[in-house]
């Protein structure tokens, strides 16, 4: 692994976790991204913690850079929480 970084590789798996700090049972919203506007409950960190798992309001979980998590203003609607 060490002579793939120095050949200009990057390893994109970070043990130290970037932006705001979220905890289980949170309620987020995807702030940026793809699906921007996306509710739902935060889960956990992903063992690379820029991703987190969440809970979207179908049910599913999915995971998302934490980057583009941001903490939900009120209740998401259709929640248990």
């Amino acid at each position: 692994m060490k002579e793939l970084l120095e050949e200009g590789y990057t390893n994109m798996i970070r043990t130290i976790a970037v932006g705001p700090v979220f905890r289980e049972g949170e309620q987020v919203v995807l702030a940026e991204g793809t699906y921007q506007g996306t509710t739902g409950v935060f889960r956990r960190l992903r063992e690379d913690v820029n991703w987190a798992d969440i809970t979207e309001r179908d049910g599913s979980i999915r995971s998302h850079p934490v980057a583009w998590l941001a903490h939900s203003a009120g209740p998401i609607p259709g929640s248990v929480n």
